[in-house]
């Protein structure tokens, strides 16, 4: 009986390896036959660290697995296309012509037919918040249509009593909600309390803007946080006020807003780790394997490594821990250090840059200003409507003091640590170039310091990015989402330049474009369409000069986001010895018309060589 057992137990490690099933098929089939959740994690790892038997010499390795007659897109310049590709061991074998590839077929080999359908490496999160991933799923969704059920005012209680329903919620509970926007709103105004309070006396409400950078609180939420018409509002932060009153009226945001997110209600460790795998396959569905938690909080940095060590992250986690965590962040790797709090000793910088378990620390986030929509940005020039609570001449603020920024980046910057800076308005980004200029980086250092959004920029902060080394991650979907809105408030000149992704290629800069996920939804292929056509919700143009072509809209995507993160020789493109992170797509993006974009599906979704999300058949 045993040995039937032990058989059993190699058949799915064989499945495994092979890529014939998925790492949650085979944990699945290892708990149908005894094995516990943390004990078949581990035997997966293991199997997923054990090279396959057929990976030894290069020309003389069969290939597990062959992808023939579809498209094969390659994301290499000089050769876009190819007709099969090859994976053994989890890398690409080989790639280019039929004939050659099937050259390495073995008597093991599987041969997939594509069926016409495109193969292409899959995408990397180039910016977002995986962590946000772990608890949008039973959060309520506020945000606007398309990406959800919000366009006025009366939308929020029926949505609201809705997920009250769902999940049970009793009075006192939490109503936590995400996307909250007021420039979905057919009303052009803020929800407030009186908006909310009468349908939820005893329930506290937080509905977190789209930027992540604030929310829109209840009165029963402000009595738990302990915020009322005493409170004052802290510098860099923002909290509206009833006309004529000092009482708080409903949205905080930047730091009135951060200490309300910091002490908020989370799902416990046990929660948080239970629902790794839904949150993974929110990216999986995207063709997604690659993805970033791009502000980590020490404590959530702490979950995250337990998850890994635990086997239970099959996609690579690529965390930017906070830059205010860094003292916490020191206490953890180095317990015995003494020293100030820009102070990194060496056992810190020694942990980043290297997978452990799929997780990599890859450098700090730094925040310096907040969000366009939310019009916490920081401008040179002032907006032409007024601030969030009704300000004059409103051009923003930075977060911190510029001097606190300044010295924690010399510090980062002398440990060999990547800087990578939130700045939309281009004041913060004068300080991004402020603050990094003067640790004397250059452009041939190679440190690739990314600068997160890049939006509001001005047309000579290009010129500094190519002088320092600097890579933009832009976020070309605001084009869609906010792009009426930033014509208001910015008027045509400064809104046609929001992430001018043409004008950062034409001088030669790497660029990525990302979802913020969870401020927008995790959509590759709405990000590319949005690159191209840079076209409102109202269907407005915004900077016809900046748009790109498919190509470059997919390396944006691929090799492009590979590079900022110092990947680029294992990932984003399908060359001899990559990693097989790829994704079958149900047509071809290179060829697609734009608007056809926003139609085709993921069908299959491979990291390493192995099965991690397939689409059921319709």
């Amino acid at each position: 009986m045993g040995g039937t057992h032990d058989r059993d137990i190699d058949g799915v490690a064989a499945d495994f390896s092979r890529g014939r099933i998925s790492r949650r098929d085979a944990l699945k089939r290892l708990a149908g036959l005894g094995m516990g959740a943390a004990a078949g994690a581990a035997f997966i790892a293991a199997c997923d660290r054990t090279p396959n038997a057929s990976s030894g010499g290069a020309a003389a390795t069969p290939a597990d697995t062959i992808y023939r007659n579809g498209t094969v897109l390659t994301m290499v310049d000089d050769r876009r296309q190819a007709e099969a590709v090859a994976v053994a061991g989890g890398k690409i074998l080989a790639v280019g012509s039929e004939a050659d590839v099937m050259a390495t077929k073995g008597a093991n080999t599987v041969v997939v037919d594509l069926a016409g359908h495109t193969l292409m490496p899959s995408f990397i999160d180039a910016h977002g918040h995986f962590m946000n991933a772990l608890q949008v799923v039973k959060w309520a969704n506020v945000q606007g249509v398309p990406a959800g059920p919000i366009s006025s005012i009366a939308d929020f209680v029926p949505v609201l009593q809705e997920h009250v329903r769902t999940f049970a919620l009793k009075p006192g509970d939490w109503i936590i909600g995400y996307g909250y926007d007021r420039s979905n709103l057919v009303e052009g105004r803020e929800l407030n309390i009186d908006d909310l309070d009468p349908a939820f006396p005893d329930n506290p409400i937080m509905l977190i803007h789209s930027s992540n950078h604030g929310a829109v609180l209840n009165t029963a939420a402000f009595n738990v946080v302990g915020y009322d018409e005493n409170t004052p509002t802290p510098p860099g932060g923002i909290i509206v006020r009833k006309p004529g009153t000092t009482i708080p009226y409903g949205l905080i945001m930047e730091t009135a807003f951060l200490p309300v997110l910091t002490n908020a209600p989370k799902p416990s460790e046990r929660e948080l780790l239970d629902t790794l795998d839904e949150a993974q396959q929110i990216y999986t569905r995207a063709g997604v394997t690659t993805v970033q938690e791009g502000a980590t909080a020490a404590k959530d940095l702490r979950v995250l490594r337990k998850g890994a060590d635990a086997g239970l992250l099959y996609l690579d986690v690529v965390s930017l821990p906070l830059f205010l965590e860094i003292p916490e962040l020191v206490q953890d790797y180095a317990p015995d250090f003494v020293g100030g709090p820009a102070g990194i000793p060496d056992e810190v910088a020694k942990a980043f840059g290297t997978y452990q378990n799929r997780l990599k620390l890859q450098g700090i986030k730094f925040v310096i200003d907040g969000s366009p929509q939310g019009k916490t940005a920081f401008w040179t020039q002032p907006l032409l409507t007024p601030g969030p609570d009704g300000q004059q001449d409103w051009r923003g603020q930075p977060v911190f003091p510029p001097e606190t920024l300044f010295k924690t980046m010399a510090a980062v910057h002398a440990k060999g640590l990547q800087v990578f800076c939130h700045a939309n308005g281009d004041a913060a980004i004068d300080l991004a170039i402020d603050g990094m200029r003067a640790t004397g980086v250059k452009a041939a250092d190679d440190r690739r310091t990314v600068i997160v959004h890049s939006q509001c920029m001005r047309p000579d902060q290009l010129d500094l990015y190519v002088e320092l080394g600097f890579s933009p991650s832009f976020f070309a979907a605001h084009t869609f989402y906010w792009g009426d809105e930033h014509l208001v408030n910015l008027g045509p000149q400064r809104a046609d330049f929001i992430s001018p992704m043409a004008s950062a290629f034409a001088k030669g800069l790497r660029c990525s474009n990302h979802t913020d996920f969870s401020v927008t939804p995790m959509e590759p292929m709405r990000i590319m369409w949005a690159s191209m056509v840079r076209t409102s919700k109202t269907g407005i143009v915004l900077g016809a000069d900046e748009r790109i072509d498919n190509w470059k809209a997919l390396q944006s995507l691929t090799i492009e986001a590979a590079w900022q993160i110092f990947e680029e020789k294992t990932k984003g493109s399908l060359e001899v010895g990559k990693l097989a992170d790829m994704v079958i797509l149900d047509a071809n993006p290179l060829t697609a018309a734009p608007e056809a974009l926003l139609d085709i599906a993921v069908l299959e979704t491979l990291k390493e060589g192995k099965t991690v999300y397939r689409k059921e058949p319709a």
